[in-house]
C-alpha cells in the first residue's frame, strides 16, 4: 500500500459515511466485473465468506463436506460452523491441491458439497471437480482466499478465479493476501437468489441496506427477514479495496516474474524442489512453497534461514493435526492423508512480495543454500 490507499481511506472518512455503504457497493461491482461474475457480495473476512457460502449451498447439521485438511484452519472451521462434518481428502503433492480421485472416494450419501481450495494461489483442478460435483449432485464451493488474480484455462479461454467456475467462490483480503483491505472477504456467484440471501445474512437479515435507507426521500422502516450475522465490510475498507483492485494486475505480473526467477535460481540448489504450474493454471503466487529433500529437517533449515535474516513459514498446516480437531469432529476419505502431512512437514514457504528486489531474492536463495549445507 502507498499514498493511493491512504487517500482512498481519507476520502471515505471525510465523506461522513464509514460503515458499509457506497464504497463497498462500488467495490463489489468492480470486483465482479474484474473476475467475470454476475454478483459479488463483500463481507468482513474470508472466513465469513466461507460460512455464508456453505449456508447458501444448503449445508446443514450432520451433513458432510469434502475438503482439504492441508489448508488454513478457517476452511474446516467454516464447515463446523454449519454443524456439518469436514471429510478430509488428500492432496496432489505436485500442486498442494485436492486430488480429485481422493475427493470422489470420500463422497458418501451424507455429502452435501465439495469445498476445494486454491492453495497459496495455485488453481485446483476445477474441471475434474466440477465433473464430479455435477455427476454426484453436489455443490462446488471454491475457497479462493489466496487466489485473487489467479487464472484457469476453461473451454480454451483464460479466465480469472472467481468467475465462479463452481457454485460460489470465496476470497480473503487479509494482509497476507495479494489484494488486501486490512481484512475482509468477498463471495462471487452467478445466482441472483443466492446473492440476495448472502446480503441478508451479512447484515443481521435486514431487508434494506443502510446507505439506501439513508438516501431515500421517504421513510423506510426495515424488517429482519432471516437470522443473520454481523459480517459487514466498512466503506473505509471498500475504498482501499477499489485501489488495490486497480493495482492487482501489476502486482500479479511482478509476482509471476519473481516466481519464474526463483525457479531459475533454485535449479542450482541441491535438495530443493520448486513448485510448478499445471498447463491449465496461472497462479498469482500468493506464496512460494518449496519442498525439501527427505534428508533435511524442516525446522532446522528454517531456523538457519532465520539466523541468516530470512523469515520463512512451514508448508501451511493440516487441520486434522490440531487440538481443535479431536477424533470424532472429522473423518478422512479412503487412503489417509499422507501427502497432506508430508507437505506440512517437508515444505517451506520462502519470502515473496511485490516490492521484493532481485538482490533480496538472491540473498534468500543463497541463505537457503548455506542452510542446507549446514544441516545436511
Amino acid at each position: 500500500m502507498d499514498e493511493r490507499e491512504a487517500e482512498a481511506a481519507r476520502r471515505a472518512i471525510l465523506s461522513g459515511w464509514i460503515t458499509m455503504g457506497p464504497e463497498v457497493a462500488a467495490f463489489e461491482t468492480e470486483f465482479a466485473a474484474g473476475v467475470g461474475s454476475r454478483h459479488a457480495c463483500a463481507v468482513s473476512s474470508g472466513t465469513a465468506a466461507l460460512h455464508l457460502a456453505l449456508l447458501a449451498a444448503g449445508v446443514r447439521p450432520d451433513d458432510e463436506v469434502v475438503t482439504a485438511s492441508f489448508s488454513f484452519i478457517a476452511t474446516a472451521n467454516a464447515i463446523r460452523y454449519c454443524g456439518a462434518v469436514p471429510v478430509f481428502a488428500d492432496i496432489d503433492p505436485a500442486t498442494f491441491n485436492l486430488n480429485p480421485e481422493r475427493v470422489e472416494a470420500a463422497i458418501t450419501a451424507k455429502t452435501r458439497a465439495i469445498l476445494c481450495v486454491h492453495q497459496m494461489g495455485m488453481p485446483c483442478d476445477l474441471a475434474a471437480l466440477r465433473e464430479i460435483s455435477g455427476r454426484r449432485g453436489l455443490r462446488l464451493i471454491e475457497d479462493a482466499a489466496c487466489a485473487a488474480g489467479s487464472e484457469i484455462r476453461d473451454g480454451g479461454q483464460w479466465e480469472r478465479i472467481g468467475k465462479p467456475h463452481g457454485d460460489l467462490a470465496c476470497f480473503s483480503f487479509h494482509p497476507r493476501k495479494v489484494l488486501t483491505t486490512g481484512d475482509g472477504g468477498m463471495i462471487t456467484t452467478n445466482d441472483p437468489a443466492w446473492d440476495r440471501q448472502l446480503r441478508l445474512w451479512r447484515h443481521h437479515g435486514m431487508s434494506v441496506e443502510p446507505h439506501e435507507r439513508h438516501a431515500a426521500d421517504h421513510v423506510i422502516c426495515e424488517s429482519y427477514e432471516a437470522l443473520g450475522y454481523n459480517y459487514r465490510l466498512t466503506d473505509i475498507q471498500g475504498a482501499i479495496g477499489r485501489v488495490q483492485l486497480e493495482r492487482l494486475e501489476g502486482m500479479v505480473t511482478r509476482r509471476r516474474e519473481l516466481a519464474a526467477r526463483y525457479g531459475e535460481l533454485l535449479h542450482r540448489v541441491d535438495g530443493v524442489t520448486a513448485p510448478v504450474e499445471p498447463a491449465w493454471a496461472r497462479s498469482n503466487w500468493q506464496s512460494y512453497c518449496v519442498r525439501l529433500a527427505d534428508r533435511f529437517d524442516q525446522r532446522s533449515v528454517m531456523q538457519r534461514l532465520l539466523d541468516g535474516g530470512v523469515a520463512t513459514r512451514r508448508g501451511v498446516m493440516c487441520a486434522h493435526r490440531e487440538p481443535a480437531y479431536p477424533q470424532g469432529s472429522w473423518r478422512s476419505g479412503p487412503g489417509g492423508l499422507r501427502a497432506s502431512e508430508d507437505a506440512q512437514d517437508r515444505c517451506v514457504i520462502l519470502p515473496l512480495s511485490t516490492e521484493m528486489t532481485d538482490a533480496e531474492q538472491e540473498t534468500v536463495v543463497e541463505t537457503l543454500r548455506r542452510a542446507l549445507c549446514s544441516v545436511s
